[in-house]
C-alpha cells in the first residue's frame, strides 16, 4: 500500500464507519480512531438518540457500501406523517404517492454497530478508546488519550467525522481560522418513550412518523423495531408557557400532556420519570467558511455542517458527503485537490439543507393541520400528475431523489410561490385557474432532468 493511499478518520460514528468502508473497498489503507469504547462489546454510548430517518440519499450510500440489507432489516417503514390535532380526527399525510416513496426509522446505536462491523470486515483498522487531544500538522502526528496513556499516530491526512463538537475542527482552527459560527435554536427537546402494547405489538400505527403540532411547539414519535416509539417533545427553552422554563417537573409534564396531548398521555406510562430523568437537549446550526486545511485535513458531516433534525436529513447529508469525498479522492490527482473539490461541491448543498431543516420545523409544528397547507399539498400532488418531471413536490426532491440540495431548495421556492398564488382566496381545487397555473409551471420550471 502506497503511503499516499493511507487515510486516518477521526470518529467512528455513522459517517466515520461508512466512509471507512467506502474507502477500504476502493483500496485505501484506513485507520479509524474513536474516543468511546467498542459499542459491539460495551454497548452503545452515544449522545443524542433521536431516531434517524433514512431516505434515498442515505440508502444510496449504504448500497455502495454493501450495508443496505443489514440496515433495512432493523428499520421500520414510515409512509408519512400521522398528524394528531388537538381538535379533530388524526390522520395520515403520505410523504409520497405510494409505498415506493417512504422513509425508514432506524435506531442510531443499531446502525452504528452494523456499519462498524462492515468497515472492519473490509480491512479498516478500528482504534477504540482513543480520544484525539492535539494535532501537529507540520509533523503529521496526531496525539490521542488511550485510557491513561498518551499515544501518537503518524498520518498522511486526517478526515474529521467526529461530530458537531469536533476536536479535529478545533485543532485545524489553530492553524487557520475556519470562520466557525453556531446559531442555537431557541427550542430544545426532551426524549420520552411509548413501550410495546401488552401483546408485544405497537400501541399506535407503526408505519408513520407521528406528530402532535401545537403552533410554537410539538411532540413527535418514531417507531422502533422493538415495537416501541421514541417520543421527542420540542419546546422553547424559555418564555411563556409551555417552555422548559415553565415545565420543569414530571408533574408539570403530566399537566401539559393532559391539556395539550391527551391522546398521547396514556401511551407514555413512564412520562413523569422519563421527563425528570432525561436531560434537555440543545439544537443548533453549525456553519464554517472553510472545511479543509490544504492536503492535511478535511471535515464532513456534523463536524462541518451540523443542522437541526427537522427534515430528517442530517445523517443522509453526512452519508452523501462520504460518497462525494470518496469519489473526489478517487478522481483527483492530489489529496489537496480532492479536499478542495469536495468542499466546493458540498458546501452550498449543506447550506441549502440547513435552511430547509429550519423551515421544516415551522411546517411540522405549525402548518401540517392548517387548511391552507392541506389545500396547497393537494394542489402540489395534482401538479405532480399534470407536469411529471417538471413539478416535483419539495419533499420528494429532498427525500426520494438525489438531486443537489441547492437545486431542490431553488425549485421549492419557485413552486411555493406558484402554490401560494394559485390558492389565494379559494377553498377547493375546483376553483383553481388551471390554464394560468399550467402556463406558469411550464414557464418557470424547466424539466428536472434538463437541469439536474
Amino acid at each position: 500500500m502506497r503511503p499516499d493511499h493511507a487515510l486516518t478518520i477521526i470518529g467512528g460514528g455513522l459517517a466515520g464507519a461508512l466512509l471507512a468502508t467506502l474507502l477500504a473497498r476502493r483500496g485505501w489503507s484506513v485507520d479509524v480512531f474513536e474516543r468511546r469504547g467498542d459499542p459491539r462489546v460495551e454497548g452503545y454510548a452515544g449522545g443524542r438518540s433521536i431516531n434517524l430517518a433514512l431516505a434515498e440519499r442515505g440508502l444510496h450510500a449504504l448500497r455502495l457500501a454493501g450495508a443496505d440489507g443489514a440496515v433495512l432489516r432493523q428499520a421500520v417503514m414510515m409512509r408519512g406523517r400521522y398528524v394528531h390535532p388537538l381538535q379533530g380526527t388524526p390522520g395520515l399525510q403520505r410523504y409520497g404517492r405510494d409505498d415506493s416513496e417512504v422513509i425508514w426509522s432506524i435506531n442510531r446505536g443499531e446502525l452504528n454497530l452494523v456499519l462498524l462491523t462492515i468497515a472492519e470486515s473490509h480491512g479498516a483498522r478500528l482504534h477504540f478508546d482513543h480520544a484525539l487531544e492535539r494535532v501537529d500538522f507540520d509533523a503529521h502526528s496526531a496525539s490521542f488519550r488511550h485510557h491513561a496513556e498518551a499515544v501518537s499516530h503518524p498520518f498522511r491526512a486526517l478526515i474529521g467525522a467526529d461530530g458537531a463538537g469536533s476536536t479535529l475542527r478545533a485543532e485545524m482552527a489553530k492553524v487557520r481560522p475556519l470562520g466557525e459560527r453556531t446559531d442555537w435554536l431557541d427550542h430544545g427537546y426532551k426524549e420520552l418513550e411509548i413501550p410495546p402494547a401488552a401483546d408485544g405489538g405497537f400501541r399506535i400505527e407503526p408505519n408513520a412518523l407521528h406528530i402532535w403540532p401545537r403552533g410554537h411547539y410539538m411532540c413527535i414519535a418514531l417507531p422502533n423495531d422493538e415495537r416501541t416509539f421514541t417520543v421527542t417533545l420540542f419546546l422553547p427553552h424559555r418564555g411563556a408557557h409551555p417552555s422548559f422554563e415553565t415545565v420543569q417537573t414530571g408533574d408539570d409534564a403530566l399537566a401539559l400532556f393532559r391539556e395539550q396531548f391527551p391522546d398521547a398521555l396514556p401511551l407514555i406510562p413512564q412520562l413523569r420519570c422519563d421527563y425528570e430523568t432525561n436531560p434537555v437537549g440543545h439544537l443548533g446550526t453549525l456553519r464554517l467558511d472553510r472545511w479543509h486545511l490544504d492536503d492535511r485535513a478535511v471535515l464532513l458531516g456534523d463536524a462541518a455542517h451540523a443542522m437541526v433534525p427537522f427534515h430528517g436529513q442530517g445523517m443522509n447529508c453526512a452519508f452523501e458527503d462520504c460518497v462525494a469525498l470518496a469519489d473526489h479522492l478517487q478522481r483527483a490527482p492530489t489529496l489537496g485537490e480532492a479536499f478542495a473539490a469536495f468542499e466546493a461541491e458540498r458546501k452550498p448543498n449543506a447550506a441549502a439543507i440547513q435552511q430547509m431543516a429550519l423551515e421544516n420545523y415551522i411546517e411540522m409544528r405549525d402548518r401540517v393541520d392548517d387548511a391552507d397547507y392541506l389545500l396547497q399539498r393537494a394542489l402540489e400532488l395534482a401538479l405532480q400528475d399534470r407536469h411529471p418531471g417538471r413539478f416535483v413536490p419539495h419533499y420528494a426532491m429532498v427525500t426520494f431523489m438525489r438531486i443537489p440540495y441547492a437545486l431542490a431548495l431553488h425549485r421549492s421556492e419557485v413552486q411555493r410561490g406558484l402554490l401560494q398564488a394559485a390558492t389565494r382566496g379559494i377553498a377547493t381545487l375546483a376553483q383553481v385557474d388551471w390554464a394560468a397555473l399550467d402556463a406558469a409551471v411550464e414557464a418557470q420550471l424547466p424539466p428536472l432532468d434538463a437541469v439536474a
